[in-house]
């Protein structure tokens, strides 16, 4: 259930408007102007909610709910109960989400604690740097020298931005962040705690010490990237690390010196990508997948969640395992495993 105190509704919304935003077509004699009020799950919405179900796991739920409207697919039409205006659309989650970003837009990305535009005091902007109109700084903020940031953008309270680093305009820098040695497009959002351009992990080792070797690429996150609270992204060592174009990263991942990640990427919480490999556009790594250096997973590639990847992945494929391997043979392998187990523990017991 949504707290007006966190998240105030923005808007108000009617079915009409409703049906509008997510594509879908109201049923035959339901009044368009009925108002919408809030957005709750299917246990918890009213009269003047709307929800949504897109899983079998909630069919209960969904037939129990008294929500006002409720967006579903078509093979969960009939499900929906008398009290309860049905809006079929093939895709409820993404048609809820546009909804909720209407009702929500404050629940979007990290906003300003201060509340309002301009550099708050008690932040320090260098007198070299750079802010277009409309930029944000809260309180305790640092904006180094040569920084340059366009408009729209919030840096939040004590975000620490390194000298000449670029942010494009429309950002969300969440508090407590620090930014060095990187490129940053529009439209980025970056949650607290996330650390971005440190130097990588890189020694020259040897029997009598390890040298470091000093890093010196950047990082560069193109348009529309969102990165999770408290991940660490490497700058290269002597190449750039990319974060490719509307690419999803979770809390608690770890990006090491000139990895790429492509366009459009998923990567779930406690992933941890090693040096110099390469992601092309569309892949899904699940939590805790771990992946060796100097490798290539193929576009559209998928990972189950804590699998240990240490070669190259073909493009489309479905991997899984530890180490990881086509899922199919992985499925394959662990039903063989539990088959021998339960076989050689029945003839002991036959014994």
């Amino acid at each position: 259930m949504s707290d007006p105190q966190f998240f105030p509704i923005a808007t108000s919304l009617d079915f009409g408007e409703v049906a509008a935003i997510s594509g879908a077509t109201l049923p035959e004699g339901v009044d368009p102007t009925r108002a919408i009020t809030g957005a709750a799950a299917l246990e918890n919405a009213g009269p003047g909610d709307i929800a949504y179900m897109d899983n079998p796991k909630y069919t209960q739920a969904l037939a129990a709910t008294s929500a006002g409207l409720c967006l579903v697919s078509a093979r969960f039409a009939e499900r929906v109960p008398a009290g309860t205006t049905a809006l079929v659309s093939p895709a409820p989650y993404h048609a809820f989400a546009k909804v909720l970003a209407r009702f929500f837009p404050a629940a979007l990305k990290p906003g300003s604690v201060f509340g309002s535009q301009g550099v708050a005091p008690g932040a320090f902007v260098h007198a070299t740097a750079v802010l277009e109109a409309g930029v944000t700084v809260d309180p305790g903020a640092v904006i180094g020298p040569g920084a340059e940031i366009g408009s729209g953008t919030v840096i939040a309270s004590h975000a620490v931005i390194g000298p000449q680093v670029r942010i494009g305009r429309d950002c969300s820098i969440g508090a407590g962040c620090t930014l060095q040695a990187a490129l940053i497009g529009n439209r980025v959002i970056i949650h607290p705690g996330v650390r971005i351009g440190q130097d990588g992990f890189g020694f020259a080792m040897s029997p009598r010490g390890h040298m470091k070797v000093p890093q010196i690429g950047r990082v560069i996150i193109q348009d529309d990237v969102e990165i999770g609270a408290n991940t660490c992204i490497d700058r290269g060592a002597s190449r750039d690390t990319v974060i490719g174009e509307g690419t999803k990263i979770d809390n608690l991942v770890q990006i090491g010196h000139n990895v790429v990640v492509g366009r459009h990427c998923v990567i779930v919480s406690q992933v941890g990508i090693a040096g110099s490999t390469t992601l092309e556009d569309f892949v899904v790594l699940g939590g805790q997948v771990g992946l060796a250096g100097h490798l290539t997973v193929g576009m559209g590639a998928q990972v189950a969640a804590q699998s240990g990847v240490a070669g190259d992945i073909p493009r489309g494929a479905r991997y899984g395992g530890y180490p990881a391997q086509p899922a199919l043979s992985w499925a394959r392998e662990s039903a063989l495993l539990k088959s021998l187990v339960a076989n050689r523990g029945k003839g002991r017991t036959e014994g």
